[in-house]
Formats: structure tokens, C-alpha cells, sequence
């Protein structure tokens, strides 16, 4: 008698995995498009012009959008679909004013401990200006490098809880630099700074490190501030200087 053969295990495939895979990867490249300002502060999105966007299923859509506005990205409004956060100056203000209280704290703490190497190489990152690339691929490379460096600082000292939130602002910061630099078409500029703090850094002194992070965040608020009203100008249609409540 034959012995029968023996069917290959039954391979079962895990929908709600691949369903929140999906909504995952629509979520984050939604989220990046508007943190570069590819999707306009103040943009209507309806479902069905992001389904033909990014070619995704209306599940995934959806699931994306409701997180995206629980992160505080997009605004729901009834019957006609999703509003993108409008950048306004007290964006900026606030953004500037918990930077100006986190980094200087977090370049202090990482005195002595920073990985030197690391952040040399980010500094050079940032620095790298081809000019054969677009614009908006150079400020693109420039803020990611820059928010690595920052980053790493913030890493080395010790406190994942300012790491956290730092690592929230930074993301701000690229919808800020984007609309603001974008739009004027001009990369930022950090002088000399990061150098100053690698040394501050490898030299453990805080103190120092902590004068310089300052100076390093008041200096670029105010060029980001400028840059930001001068294109809140230009885009004046989709992208409104939005009031403190209260005031007209």
C-alpha cells in the first residue's frame, strides 16, 4: 500500500498585518508630502483625490487620514473632507520658544559624552551644496542632515524624554523651513556653529555648549521667521497669516 501524500502546510496570510502595513506606508509618504510642503498648508483633501494620488484603497485612505489628524496634521470638516494645518507666525513662535528651552539643555547634558565622529559627518552633511541639485532637494538634504546632528546631540544626553519631544519639533521645523526657504528659494545657512558645538561637545564643556546651542537656535529662528512671512506674502491665497485668538 502507497503511503499518501502529504499536503504542504497551509500558508495563512494575516490581513489586518498587510491592511496595517499599508495604511502605515500611506501614512507616512502623506505625512512626509505635507511636512515638505508637496501638499500646501491649508489644502482640501477629499479621499478620493488621495486615492488617485498615491493609487490606494479606500480603507487605507481613510485609516491614514484619521491619523493623520490625530497627530495634528489635517483638520476634518464635515462633507467636504480634510484640511491641512495652515502654518501661521505663532507656529513658528512656539516652535523657536520650546527649542530655545530644550536644545541648550540637551547640548549641556551631552558634553563629554557625544559621539564626535558622528556629528562631524553630519556637519559635512549639511554643508554639501551641489549645486547641479533643485532647490528644494538641497534644503531637503540640508534639513535632514541638520535635524540628524540635532538629534544626535539630543541622543547623547541621556534624556528620552527630550529626545521625544525635540524629535517633534524638528519634524515642525521641516514644514516651517520648507514653506519658508521653498518658496524664497534659498538654502539656510549655520556659519559656523555646529563646528563650535562639536568642539564645546568633545571638550566636555557644557557650558559652553549650552551658549552655543542658544545663540545657534535664536540666530535661525529669526532668519526662519523672516523667511516664513515673506512667503506667508507670496502665498497669500492658500497659506493665511491666521491671528492670535483674540486679536483681529
Amino acid at each position: 500500500m502507497k503511503d499518501s501524500a502529504v499536503a504542504p502546510p497551509v500558508q495563512l496570510i494575516d490581513c489586518s498585518n498587510e491592511a496595517r502595513l499599508l495604511s502605515d506606508r500611506a501614512c507616512s509618504t502623506i505625512r512626509h508630502d505635507i511636512l515638505s510642503c508637496v501638499i500646501e498648508p491649508a489644502a482640501t483633501l477629499t479621499e478620493a483625490s488621495l486615492m488617485t494620488r498615491y493609487g490606494i484603497g479606500k480603507a487605507t485612505c481613510r485609516v491614514a487620514l484619521q491619523r493623520l489628524a490625530q497627530e495634528g496634521f489635517l483638520r476634518a470638516v464635515p462633507r467636504q473632507g480634510y484640511v491641512v494645518r495652515p502654518i501661521t507666525l505663532k507656529d513658528v513662535e512656539e516652535v523657536f520658544a520650546l527649542r530655545l528651552q530644550l536644545e541648550p539643555l540637551s547640548a549641556r547634558l551631552a558634553a563629554g559624552k557625544a559621539d564626535i565622529e558622528l556629528l562631524r559627518r553630519l556637519e559635512r552633511a549639511c554643508r554639501n551644496d551641489d549645486a547641479s541639485l533643485g532647490i528644494n532637494n538641497r534644503i531637503g538634504i540640508f534639513m535632514d542632515a541638520n535635524a540628524a546632528f540635532h538629534m544626535a546631540v539630543a541622543e547623547s544626553s541621556g534624556n528620552s524624554r527630550l529626545v521625544k519631544m525635540l524629535g517633534g519639533l524638528l519634524n515642525e521645523m521641516a514644514r516651517l523651513v520648507a514653506l519658508g526657504f521653498g518658496v524664497q528659494k534659498t538654502k539656510p545657512e549655520i556659519r559656523h556653529d555646529h563646528t563650535k558645538m562639536i568642539d564645546a561637545l568633545e571638550s566636555g564643556n557644557g557650558r559652553r555648549a549650552e551658549q552655543i546651542a542658544y545663540r545657534h537656535v535664536a540666530t535661525f529662528r529669526d532668519m526662519t521667521m523672516e523667511k516664513v512671512m515673506a512667503s506667508l506674502r507670496d502665498t497669500h491665497a492658500g497659506t493665511p497669516i491666521v491671528p492670535l485668538r483674540g486679536t483681529r
